[in-house]
């Protein structure tokens, strides 16, 4: 007899669903058969048809075969769905997680090891009626399940214990913290103290800097209006002085023609320029005899 690895316990809830999976297949091909049979007997009443009424059957036949084969593949993939659900629950019941490998569901090597199971467990000579199923009984508390809860419960003391001395120990840090707070506030007065005096200090250098600029300020200004008073008379006396100025160069050109004309009416300019004009007339006739 072909096994699947698993204990007496599970083998019999597999052999109980392979059961009821081979019921819900009977009752599918039965309806398929019905199908076909409602078929023959109720457009199958003449000797020869066209190729549109064979295709008009064969059409109906297909609707009516596909909606039957998808109504059971859906009620079956529900099925395996609530059959899951059972075991999961059963499963977070002990806290546990269970994988599932859907890959492992096309290996032609395991499918045929169940049709080899299912051959075996289902052939004339060990085939069961179809209603003597197993029934499950109520598995008691045995050595493997109180051992599991066990290490559960140890594992819960030894993760209390962990949190225990984790919880000691952010105690302690919070002790240091708070210590460490206290400090920091003490400082932090004393801080603000030196701050509110320094503050006074830097407000009376501020206000006596204050009174120092604006004083500065004052007296430039009356410098700036001084100078600025200078700089108007000054510009004023440069424009009376340039007058003044070429009123002299006027008067200096004038007394210069006038003594000009003087000196030309005296006698000794009339002398120098008749011993000129002889001194011209001799230089005349020596350069003719020189050039002779």
């Amino acid at each position: 007899q072909a096994e699947l690895g698993l204990n007496e316990h599970h083998q019999n809830e597999v052999i109980n669903y392979m059961r009821f999976a081979r019921f819900k297949r009977g009752l599918c091909l039965k309806t398929v058969d019905s199908c076909f049979q409602d078929l023959k007997d109720s457009r199958l009443v003449e000797e020869t048809f066209t190729v549109d009424e064979v295709a008009d059957m064969l059409d109906g036949l297909q609707t009516v075969v596909h909606s039957e084969v998808e109504s059971e593949l859906i009620n079956t993939t529900y099925t395996n769905v609530l059959l899951l659900r059972q075991l999961f629950s059963q499963a977070e019941k002990w806290y546990l997680k269970l994988q599932t490998d859907v890959s492992e569901l096309e290996n032609r090597e395991l499918l045929e090891q169940v049709a080899e199971f299912e051959k075996s467990e289902f052939t004339s000579s060990n085939k069961k009626a179809s209603g003597d199923f197993v029934k499950p009984k109520l598995a008691p508390l045995n050595e493997g399940g109180s051992e599991l809860l066990n290490k559960t419960v140890a594992c819960l003391q030894e993760e209390n214990e962990k949190l225990k001395t984790r919880l000691k120990t952010i105690e302690t840090q919070a002790t240091a913290a708070l210590d460490e707070k206290s400090k920091l506030e003490k400082s932090l007065k004393d801080l603000q103290m030196i701050q509110r005096d320094q503050k006074a200090n830097a407000n009376q250098d501020i206000t006596e800097w204050e009174n120092k600029v604006a004083a500065l300020k004052s007296q430039f200004e009356k410098t700036l209006n001084d100078s600025t008073a200078t700089q108007k008379f000054l510009e004023e006396d440069l424009v009376t002085t340039k007058h003044d100025l070429l009123k002299v160069q006027d008067q200096l050109s004038t007394a210069e023609k006038e003594l000009e004309k003087k000196f030309q009416q005296t006698a000794a300019y009339r002398n120098m320029k008749e011993i000129l004009t002889r001194k011209n007339e001799q230089i005349k006739d020596l350069r003719k005899k020189l050039s002779k």
